[in-house]
């Protein structure tokens, strides 16, 4: 069953979306990321020009994130105060890149960055992270106890506040930090960016596991709300039927992944999460160097 996409100016088949949301909805809940890592590249192969899947990528998250965060919420696993802390640093990142996306739009190289920075963001992110997994599974069969984090001249930075929730009295500055380089991913990338989040919400902020996954996603609702409100007052480039399509699917599959999720041991998801990063990274490295079947083409849609 096919259906338009005003925005994108093409054809697709409405079940294949549905299922992409679902899968990667299910993603969103299981590891606590947004699921835009792997859905804007997943929009990018079935042909969505890149700055409409970015856009409307990040108008899907918002769903995805909710379903995910009310699931956490339940359990008792968000720290509110840390999520409102690092929306401060979100907020004014995604805004900085929305403005950066329309300058490199409008010099007609936004599809080039997109696609670069998913691959150089890819793979260092999926690298570290199955580094990290390893050696944490390998401690575990020695039996081996380590800290969750060490602490640092990052500890020993100003503007202390104390997370209760988290167990922590840290430097207000680093979430907020934290959450400004996601807000300018979020805005470039059409990422939650849960993660580069999670990682540095763990190994930075010293948060325990149990209480960053829902609090990635509660931050994450309202910055790539931010970053869908301004792509489509600057850019018009939201495509409301497709975010639609790919919500329903998102708000389903986000409710199973958080069940599933608790079932598996942090480690083991990290690894899983890992590889399917570097699955992504590999494919979109391989289309930018492939040398395409016709060397010449008629494109139209955004931005021509």
């Amino acid at each position: 069953m096919q259906i338009y996409l005003p925005i994108a100016e093409m054809s697709v088949n409405i079940f294949l979306i549905l299922g992409l949301g679902g899968g990667v909805g299910f993603l969103s809940g299981l590891f606590g990321v947004g699921g835009g890592f792997l859905m804007t590249p997943l929009l990018f192969f079935i042909g969505i020009p890149s700055p409409v899947a970015v856009a409307t990528e990040a108008n899907q998250i918002v769903a995805s994130s909710i379903s995910g965060v009310l699931a956490h919420f339940r359990r008792g696993n968000v720290d509110i105060k840390m999520g409102i802390v690092l929306l401060v640093g979100g907020v004014l990142g995604s805004t900085f890149g929305v403005w950066l996306f329309t300058v490199l739009k409008g010099l007609g190289q936004i599809d080039l960055v997109i696609k670069l920075s998913y691959v150089i963001f890819l793979s260092i992110i999926g690298s570290l992270m199955l580094v990290e997994s390893v050696r944490a599974m390998q401690k575990r069969k020695k039996k081996v106890v380590s800290k969750a984090h060490y602490h640092n001249w990052l500890h020993g930075l100003p503007f202390k506040m104390r997370f209760r929730k988290s167990r922590l009295y840290i430097s207000a500055l680093l979430p907020v930090a934290i959450g400004f380089v996601v807000g300018i991913l979020a805005a470039i990338m059409g990422v939650g960016g849960g993660f580069v989040m999670v990682p540095a919400m763990i190994y930075l902020l010293g948060m325990p596991t149990s209480v960053v996954v829902g609090t990635s996603l509660l931050q994450i609702i309202f910055v790539t709300a931010n970053v869908t409100i301004l792509q489509a007052v600057n850019n018009q480039t939201v495509d409301v039927v497709l975010a639609l399509i790919l919500m329903i699917g998102g708000v389903i599959g986000a409710q199973f992944g958080a069940k599933f999720g608790s079932r598996m041991q942090g480690e083991h998801l990290r690894g899983l999460l890992a590889i399917i990063v570097l699955g992504v990274c590999s494919k979109l490295g391989y289309d930018l160097v492939a040398v395409p079947a016709d060397l010449f083409s008629l494109g139209g849609g955004v931005g021509h």
